[in-house]
């Protein structure tokens, strides 16, 4: 919370009345209160905006009113309680419309109501406190910089496209292999955006059962089908004015894809059961592992959604292709994870980090920080060696050379690992081999007839 004292106002014209005000508030140790006997002498010391000010609606140089107005014109977050005489309905609704947090006549009970309500301000002030401090703490904690580990060439391309994305509403789809980071980079993107502090709803596609996925995303009505107890906002809805990130979009079923791509174009979505077309506003960020573009031209995603959810695209290297952004993150993730557990910090020695550098780290960042946690536990000392870091799977690149074969099997079974490494992506794994894409499909396909 602020060092600031939690500060009051009285503006009130009438001496006994002030005195009165003023004796009740300052019984609370906690209140800093000013009286003021005009509305001129109050504006001036505006400037040091009070957390409250009971404002008397009558005052002889000023128009209640009018001051209320210009309170909340200079800081709208200062609170003003109308104190008048006179118990007139209609005056009240027009002031609470125009800002007003209270109304309170001159009564006998005034005291009692007086002070409950300003304790109620004071609550919700602290818990307005708390959370813009848990909010600036999550704005930190997404920071590119500090949020995403690298300094490798592919991962200054990522930060270039993530920048740009902050700037603007443009769809983003974040293509990489399972374990990259997909969802941080979607957070990232949103916690530095205009749209920071409304909502970020996160769906995994792939992890919604068909039957519920239009319920989850759209949202149903009471009784639209069995065990419907009662109306539910789907994720569209609860990221209303923030962002929507759709992970594993590749996996969205074909009927469920159309549907999309109208709430996408309309800005409207229709509940399960529901006849009632609700606008949304919502940034789409869309995920997946999957080659989307392939996907749409063997039939399986939709051409139309494919060229609405394609705006800005941010392609997450895997992590082999990160260079010594390995040795960075594994002594990040060491460093956290003794902090977090109580544990003198450990280092890595020379071979540790050759061992970590020749692993191909299928299941990227993700298996990088599983290992090296494990490393940490394994190791006896404040060092970790090659032997405390075990992989949970055979290195396919010494595990190849475990069989005798001809050199053609030695290159399809190279050609074979690329591809799975590189989600059958043919170009790629071309380039990367330095082959021609036609002399991988001859490969392949000979594999075919010899199995035939």
């Amino acid at each position: 919370m602020s060092d600031k004292p939690f500060t009051i106002y009285v503006v009130e014209d009438d001496d006994w009345y002030r005195k009165l005000l003023h004796h009740n508030l300052t019984l609370n140790p906690d209140y800093r209160v000013e009286v003021f006997n005009s509305g001129e002498a109050f504006l001036k010391q505006l400037k040091n905006k009070p957390d409250i000010v009971t404002l008397d609606y009558k005052l002889p140089d000023r128009n209640g009113e009018e001051l209320l107005k210009e309170i909340k014109s200079y800081d709208p977050g200062i609170e003003v309680l109308i104190i008048s005489e006179q118990n007139e309905i209609e005056t009240a609704v027009k002031l609470l419309k125009a800002g007003a947090y209270d109304y309170i006549t001159k009564t006998e009970d005034i005291r009692d109501r007086l002070l409950n309500v300003v304790q109620h301000i004071r609550k919700n002030s602290s818990l307005k406190t708390q959370i813009q401090n848990l909010q600036s703490e999550v704005e930190r904690k997404y920071d590119f910089q500090s949020s995403i580990i690298g300094q490798s060439a592919p991962m200054k391309k990522v930060f270039q496209m993530m920048e740009k994305a902050t700037t603007n509403n443009i769809s983003v789809i974040v293509n990489g292999e399972t374990g990259t980071g997909k969802e941080m980079v979607a957070k990232s993107i949103h916690y530095n955006s205009d749209r920071a502090k409304k909502p970020f709803i996160a769906v995994n596609m792939s992890a919604i059962p068909k039957e519920l996925a239009e319920s989850e995303l759209f949202g149903h009505e009471k009784g639209a089908f069995t065990g419907a107890a009662n109306r539910h906002a789907g994720k569209f809805e609860q990221a209303h004015g923030g962002t929507l990130f759709l992970d594993e979009i590749g996996e969205m079923a074909p009927e469920l894809q159309a549907k999309l791509l109208r709430a996408l174009q309309e800005r409207e979505i229709t509940r399960v059961g529901g006849t009632e077309s609700v606008k949304v506003d919502c940034r789409i960020i869309a995920a997946t592992h999957r080659n989307l573009l392939e996907e749409m031209k063997n039939g399986k995603f939709r051409e139309d959604l494919y060229y609405r959810l394609f705006g800005l695209p941010v392609e997450l290297p895997p992590l082999r292709d990160r260079d010594k952004d390995i040795i960075i993150l594994a002594k990040y993730f060491v460093e956290g994870f003794c902090k977090d557990n109580g544990m003198a910090q450990k280092t890595f020695s020379k071979d540790a980090l050759k061992k970590l550098m020749a692993y191909q780290f299928p299941g990227n960042i993700r298996e990088l920080k599983s290992i090296v946690e494990l490393s940490a536990v394994m190791a006896d000392g404040d060092e970790i060696s090659a032997e405390d870091i075990s992989f949970t799977q055979a290195d396919p690149v010494t595990d190849i050379f475990d069989e005798q074969m001809t050199m053609r099997d030695y290159e399809l079974r190279i050609v074979k690992m690329y591809l799975k490494n590189h989600d059958n992506d043919i170009k790629k794994v071309a380039q990367l081999l330095d082959i021609g894409q036609s002399t991988i499909y001859r490969m392949l396909k000979r594999e075919e007839e010899q199995q035939d």
